[in-house]
């Protein structure tokens, strides 16, 4: 999937994935994507429940290897 940001959140623990993908997507316009690569299991519900509470849309998530990928478009 195209992404027109990333943000490689790896090794960070709760809460900083979501700080740091909060403060990304402040940096995009509305309807851009923000690619985001994650270790952190608790990711995957945390940022899908922010996406949910701010507008924006979880588009897709995958994992590899202990990695999960989120695509997040702005609102």
């Amino acid at each position: 999937m195209k992404s027109d940001k990333l943000l490689d959140a790896k090794g960070l623990a709760c809460p900083m994935p979501i700080v740091n993908t909060k403060k990304a997507m402040g940096e995009l316009e509305s309807g851009q994507v923000l690619e985001i690569h994650a270790t952190d299991k608790g990711a995957k519900t945390d940022l899908a429940a922010w996406a949910k509470s701010t507008g924006n849309e979880l588009l897709e998530t995958t994992e590899e290897n202990g990695v999960f990928t989120f695509w997040i478009k702005k609102g």
